[in-house]
């Protein structure tokens, strides 16, 4: 039988065995009625010709696209990049496992349109998250039209599958480590309170306290610190106050704290003592470098994969996974 660019089609199958595009259709796909006999010599027939269904031909067959999309969140710090592109890493090879393909979806807290219309046009067979908002609208939208998704981070959202490393524990036992070793007096940087993300690690830090019999600092708690103004400005009233252990929510915090202490002279630890509740490789290569906590984000992004593979073919997963963790102390305390 003659091929077309060395691939035969899925009519040329039919053709050359009498028999109808559907049949060879359902004998790929392994759905609908069709007898034995038929099936075996359709598939007999495509092994010994190395017939390779197309994608979208597949897709046909078994009502799928073969394709999953990933919403990754428009506004970030270039620092959190490399987070990103590591959990992307992990969906990818897991994905290519089920041979499917990825489609990268930006949106905000606000606006999720470009997620709604590759929904509407029924482009993806699930959705994982990136990133999780105390409001969020793309939850919202999910859960309505009944498409499979993982949030990767928690949400409060019901029935929502989620995979989160362990942040509230996390932070709770590097503050722990930090109130034995200096005393309450210590000042927490954060981030957006839009953010689930930094509830999480808020109440580990709050925690922390409450564990070890001490009144919650709610004077030294700075939230919503979105520009290195606003990280300075704190940071000023938190020297003011004499308190000597700086602590960020996270590596972006933490390294606009840092431009501003080498600035003004001020030398870790001798002066201030910092630590940030995520690290990465800005705060590595510091000197000296940052007592920070470790996650594995490509291991988080396998493991959302690996969870959203099961809702999409219908198979048992736990709805909360939660992922180790590692405390690094460095010399920054």
């Amino acid at each position: 039988m003659e091929k077309e660019s060395g691939k035969i089609t899925i009519d040329q199958v039919a053709k050359a065995l009498g028999v109808s595009k559907t049949t060879v259709s359902r004998a790929i796909s392994g759905k609908g009625r069709i007898g034995e006999a038929t099936r075996r010599r359709v598939l007999e027939y495509i092994e010994e010709n190395d017939y390779k269904p197309s994608i979208i031909a597949r897709g046909l067959a078994q009502s799928k696209t073969f394709n999953i999309c990933v919403l990754l969140p428009e506004n970030y710090h270039l620092s959190e990049l490399s987070f990103f592109q590591k959990a992307m890493v992990g969906i990818q090879q897991y994905a290519e496992q089920k041979d499917y393909d990825i489609l990268l979806c930006i949106g905000t807290e606000e606006d999720n349109g470009s997620l709604e219309r590759i929904v509407r046009n029924q482009k993806v067979d699930g959705v994982i998250l990136l990133r999780t908002y105390r409001k969020d609208q793309a939850v919202e939208l999910l859960q309505k039209k009944r498409i499979p998704f993982v949030a990767v981070g928690d949400t409060d959202y019901p029935g929502v599958y989620q995979v989160n490393h362990d942040q509230r524990a996390a932070c709770r036992e590097l503050t722990e480590k930090l109130l034995s070793g200096h005393g309450p007096s210590i000042v927490l940087l954060g981030g957006r309170d839009s953010l689930v993300i930094t509830w999480n690690r808020l109440e580990g830090f709050q925690d922390a306290y409450r564990a070890c019999g001490l009144d919650l600092p709610e004077s030294q708690i700075y939230l919503n610190l979105e520009s290195r103004e606003a990280v300075e400005q704190a940071a000023d009233e938190a020297l003011e106050q004499k308190c000597r252990v700086l602590l960020c929510m996270d590596d972006v915090i933490c390294s606009w704290l840092l431009r501003k202490l080498q600035r003004e002279h001020l030398q870790i630890p001798r002066d201030v003592r910092v630590a940030s509740f995520y690290n990465s490789w800005v705060l590595e290569n510091t000197d000296p470098a940052i007592t920070a906590i470790a996650f594995d984000a490509r291991e988080l992004g396998e493991a959302a994969c690996r969870k959203l593979f099961c809702l999409m073919e219908q198979e048992e997963a736990p709805e909360r996974t939660l992922l180790p963790y590692q405390i690094l102390l460095r010399e920054s305390t």
